[in-house]
């Protein structure tokens, strides 16, 4: 029996996100920066040619300093924050979005800025969402 191939499932625009978490100024010695950096600021490219909505966060921008210019997250309001997930600070954009079915997540630690709260109310089957709320993701065991 030949084993199941792993699948993102499809992401479709008018019901997906993208959250950039944390690419600031002071986390530019964490390791691989420039890339996720990269990675992070293709995604957004896309994103605005898809018209896919993105919440940009920092992390107690007082101390931690500014979004990193070569994101490129020009025309974004970064929502401050002083807590690592984040949910809170994004809600009322996610509230505003009951068809939300799909999160991209990109950003400094970014697993830790969603672990805490259930963001979906019904993930997608396929998402790889739904097994990391229903406890079942290998990476929190």
């Amino acid at each position: 029996m030949a084993a199941a191939k792993p699948s993102l499932g499809r992401l479709l625009p008018g019901s997906s996100i993208l959250f950039l978490c944390d690419m600031q100024e002071k986390f530019r010695h964490v390791a691989y920066f420039p890339q996720i950096v990269s990675v992070a600021a293709r995604m957004l490219k896309v994103a605005r040619l898809l018209e896919v909505p993105t919440v940009l966060t920092e992390q107690y921008p007082q101390g931690l300093g500014p979004t990193v210019p070569e994101l490129g997250a020009e025309g974004l309001r970064p929502l401050a924050k002083t807590c690592f997930s984040m949910v809170p600070v994004a809600r009322q954009e996610l509230d505003a979005r009951p068809q939300l079915r799909s999160v991209l997540l990109c950003g400094i630690e970014a697993q830790v800025c969603i672990l805490i709260q259930k963001i979906i109310k019904e993930p997608a089957p396929d998402s790889g969402l739904l097994g990391l709320f229903q406890g079942q993701n290998p990476l929190l065991r």
